[in-house]
C-alpha cells in the first residue's frame, strides 16, 4: 500500500493553529528575585547579589564571599539556598559520613575524624545536607540569569526540562 492509497479521502476539516513554542516566564532582575527571598538568607539581598554575581563570573566561594563583605561560609550557605551545587566543602564520602552522623549513626566527633574535617567545615556540610533549597530560588536565580545571555542559550536553558538527551534514548 503506498501513501497515495493511504492518504486517499483523507481531508482537513479543521484548520491548525500555529501555538509557537513553549515559552518559560522568568523574572529578569536578580536584584528583584533575591529581594523575594531576603528574610531567608543568611545576608542581604544585595550582599546575595554580590556573591552570586562573583560566583558565576567565576570567583571561588570564598572570593564570592569577600567580593559582597561576608565570610565565606555566609557565601555558601545563601548560594546553597539559591540553589547552587556543589557548594559542599567534603566530597561524597564526607557528605555520606554527615548524613551518618545526623541520622545518630556516629558520634560528632566520629564523624569529624572520619570526614577528616576541621569544625568549620563539618558545620558547613552539616547545614548543606540538612537544608533544601528555598523552593523556586534556583530556577528563579537561573532565570533572572539566563536572562543575560545571548538568546539561543536563554531559550535552551528555559526549555531544558523538555528537551531529552542521548541518555533518555536508552
Amino acid at each position: 500500500m503506498s501513501l497515495e492509497e493511504i492518504a486517499a479521502g483523507v481531508e482537513v476539516t479543521h484548520e491548525q493553529h500555529d501555538r509557537g513554542v513553549a515559552t518559560v516566564e522568568a523574572d529578569p532582575d536578580l536584584a528583584r528575585v533575591l529581594a523575594d527571598y531576603a528574610d531567608e538568607l543568611p545576608c542581604s539581598a544585595a550582599r546575595a547579589e554580590t556573591v552570586v554575581e562573583a560566583y558565576v563570573g567565576g570567583a571561588s566561594v570564598g572570593e564570592a564571599g569577600r567580593a559582597a563583605g561576608v565570610v565565606p561560609v555566609e557565601a555558601a550557605t545563601t548560594l546553597h539556598l539559591l540553589g547552587f551545587e556543589g557548594v559542599s566543602p567534603l566530597g561524597p564520602a564526607g557528605r555520606e559520613v554527615v548524613r551518618d552522623w545526623v541520622d545518630g549513626h556516629l558520634s560528632h566527633a566520629e564523624a569529624r575524624e572520619l570526614a577528616d574535617a576541621g569544625e568549620r567545615t563539618f558545620a558547613l556540610a552539616a547545614f548543606v545536607e540538612t537544608h533544601e533549597p528555598l523552593d523556586g530560588a534556583g530556577e528563579r536565580v537561573r532565570g533572572a540569569l539566563a536572562d543575560r545571555g545571548d538568546a539561543a542559550v536563554r531559550k535552551r536553558d528555559r526549555l531544558r526540562g523538555t528537551m531529552s538527551d542521548a541518555g533518555d534514548l536508552l
